[in-house]
Parts: structure tokens; sequence; C-alpha cells
């Protein structure tokens, strides 16, 4: 479970990148994610402008309700059969886990510091762990 203290710097690092075009933020991410793993590529639209609106929409949704991660839990699941469905594997969640935090520390320049860095790994670990339950079932 995330702290408030969690909650509220994740948050507010997330409303610093709110402000940001998501198509950047997209594009940035994909393009560490596929760098990094480019045997991914093929799991993805030829076309990602699409993509990157669905990604920031999706992160979000979820950081805008983070304070009743309870209720969340159902779209979660949801999520987590849509991504089965394309093909995504448990271990799949670490490779988006490490391409998300380094978009984010790129994104976040200097408001990106341990106790940040903390919140989102402790945030993304609880997300990622609900996700790769209904994937290994």
């Amino acid at each position: 479970m995330l702290t408030k203290n969690e909650t509220a710097l994740v948050q507010k690092s997330w409303r610093l990148i709110n402000k940001m075009d998501p198509a950047a933020i997209g594009d940035v991410f994909y393009s560490k994610l596929f760098f990094d793993n480019p045997e991914l590529r093929k799991m993805f639209p030829q076309n990602m402008w699409g993509q990157y609106q669905k990604f920031f929409d999706m992160l979000n949704t979820i950081i805008e309700r983070l304070d009743k991660l309870d209720e969340l839990k159902g779209d979660i699941v949801a999520m987590a059969k849509r991504h089965k469905g394309y093909g995504v594997n448990p271990y799949h969640y670490n490779l988006v886990g490490i391409a998300l935090l380094w978009t984010l520390h790129k994104s976040l320049g200097n408001d990106w510091n341990d106790e940040v860095r903390s919140a989102w790994v402790n945030c993304y670990s609880i997300l990622s762990g609900t996700m790769i339950t209904v994937t290994n079932k």
C-alpha cells in the first residue's frame, strides 16, 4: 500500500508531467522501451501516436485516483486481461517499469530525487504486481 506521502509525491510529480505534451512523453517512453527491448516493438501498432495518448491517459486516470487504489482494482484487472491478450508476459512489466522510471527521471529533471523515485517505484510495484497476478492466471 502507498503511504499518504508517497501518493502525494507521485501526484505532485505527475502534475508537472501533465503540463507536458502527452505525445512527447509517450514518444520518450516507447523510444526507451523499444531501444532497450527491440523485440517488443512488434507488439504495438506501426503508427504509435494513438498509443502515446492511451499511455498518457491511462497513467493520468490511475494517478488521479491513486488515493482510492481499492476502487481502481477492477480497472487494473481489466487492463491486465487486455494486456495478456496482446501477449504480455509477467517479465514484460519489469521492462516497462525500467522505461517508465527512466522517462519520469528525464521528464522531471531537477524535480526527480530519491524520495520521488522511491514513491514511483512503490506505486509501480503495486500496480504491476496486481497485473502480474492476473497475467499468471
